[in-house]
């Protein structure tokens, strides 16, 4: 386990590209638990964000904006054996940096597959090629070139990222509570295996913000507890979901890839134009936006059980995610003005007044309902375990820094994503960080309480149907 003092030994360098929220909320930490001089991390961003603090701790920092044209030339006389590149950047391929780490010998992590710029809303691309499905399958296809090499692991942030391990975890929890006799799953198979004994249906990667501001949101200013860029980036993708066997109900909207393991299908509206229904333990029912995420793949994907070319099992996953208010109003301008993006940004840290983040996995559909697990992480919980963190980039920067020491302690893992990762390391490393970490049931359904003043279009027979959930 870490704790607060200095533990871990590193002799590279870390290389932080992007010092947005993420990359600001997890320098003190790295500073507190590595073993490390200042002069040994570089930070390389695209502005000025972040260098008063970068100044405060005595990190060389330097703004150049990365691009496909000069990405090699910045990046190739920074890096070298052994050190750590941390790609915490919008707009910049993780798919390139990882080919030059893997060249190079050093060990990467991002929080997110991301695109070069305009990649999430080129119209030359189909909503398909543009989709978060798209940015895997091509990280897949670098992996079987590339083979056996240094460690790098792509999202690898708060979601997507240690959800992987939540689910994992929630997985053994929920067999103990019914009573399933189960030794801890050691392969990709025996995982999804327990996933179908327990008859999971459903897993919502479920996300409640209740984080206000003063001042609140003004008249053309979108605000957020994180990356606005990031944010409005990936609502303007395909809204993504892993599409499980126990499905009825094609969407009209709905698509098929046709390329790779076909474990998830999109809809041909973005992520901010859709609503489904969720449930977290104390926000209770909500509407949030089902928001593309990796993880809705890379869980499908890694629970799927197949027979041949037959798919036998597969839950449905997707992210339910209602931001915090302040960043709801602020989607519902952008949206009103066709996914332009507001004059002012604002990204909320400092003018955080109360709130909390309660972000977790719901596992559904099993003999005990719905079983929600992960962390309910307060403003103040956060600011008293790290300097410069609200409590999303906390959460956040929990996921990186136990990706960073898994890496660290496993060098030699070429591309591996979260699900295949073991998660009590990762956990152990993360959990201090993530204030109350809870599982807790509840008897809610998607189907509870509706149909009552109007007549609705639902399966009471299934009440996991993904139809069942959808806002229409």
């Amino acid at each position: 386990m870490i704790g607060n003092e200095t533990s871990i030994k590193f002799a590279g360098k870390f290389i932080i590209v992007g010092f947005g929220c993420v990359g600001q909320g997890l320098l003190p930490v790295l500073l507190r638990h590595f073993d490390i001089l200042p002069t040994q991390i570089k930070i390389i961003t695209a502005d000025e964000s972040g260098r008063a603090e970068a100044d405060h701790y005595q990190v060389p920092f330097s703004v150049c904006p990365l691009t496909f044209s000069n990405y090699r030339e910045i990046l190739g006389s920074a890096l070298n054996q052994g050190d750590f590149l941390l790609n915490l950047a919008i707009n910049v391929s993780s798919t390139a940096l990882m080919e030059l780490c893997h060249e190079r010998h050093v060990l990467y992590l991002d929080a997110c597959i991301e695109p070069w710029a305009g990649g999430y809303t080129d119209t030359s691309l189909s909503p398909s090629d543009r989709s978060n499905y798209a940015l895997r399958e091509e990280m897949l296809a670098l992996r079987q070139k590339l083979g056996k090499g240094a460690t790098a692991i792509p999202s690898h942030g708060a979601n997507p990222g240690l959800v992987s391990h939540w689910v994992k975890q929630a997985l053994l929890n929920l067999a103990k509570d019914i009573g399933l006799d189960s030794e801890i799953p050691q392969t990709r198979e025996a995982w999804a295996q327990l996933a179908y004994k327990l008859n999971i249906s459903v897993i919502q990667c479920a996300e409640r913000d209740t984080q206000i501001s003063d001042p609140p949101k003004q008249l053309d200013e979108f605000i957020n507890t994180w990356s606005v860029d990031g944010f409005a980036g990936e609502g303007s993708q395909p809204a993504e979901l892993g599409w499980g066997s126990h499905e009825k109900y094609f969407p009209i909207d709905g698509k098929h890839h046709n390329f790779g393991g076909d474990a998830a299908i999109y809809l041909e509206r973005p992520g901010v134009s859709t609503r489904v229904r969720a449930w977290t333990p104390r926000e209770g029912a909500y509407q949030g936006f089902l928001i593309t995420h990796g993880e809705s793949i890379s869980i499908a994907d890694y629970l799927t059980i197949k027979e041949q070319d037959r798919l036998c099992y597969r839950p449905t996953v997707y992210y339910a995610y209602h931001p915090c208010d302040g960043a709801v109003l602020s989607v519902h301008e952008f949206s009103g003005k066709n996914l332009t993006l507001q004059t002012t940004q604002r990204l909320l840290m400092d003018d955080i007044v109360d709130g909390i983040d309660e972000l977790g996995v719901s596992l559904m559909g099993h003999s005990r309902n719905v079983y929600w697990y992960g962390s309910v992480l307060s403003i103040e919980e956060a600011r008293k375990l790290a300097p410069y963190n609200n409590a999303t980039s906390l959460q956040v920067v929990a996921g990186v820094l136990s990706g960073i020491v898994w890496a660290i302690e496993n060098p030699d893992a070429g591309i591996i994503e979260p699900d295949e990762m073991p998660f009590e390391r990762v956990l152990e490393v993360a959990t201090p960080y993530l204030g109350k970490v809870v599982g807790e049931y509840g008897d809610w359904t998607p189907i509870m309480d509706r149909g009552v003043l109007f007549e609705e279009d639902m399966d009471s027979t299934d009440p996991w149907q993904f139809k069942n959930f959808r806002v229409t």
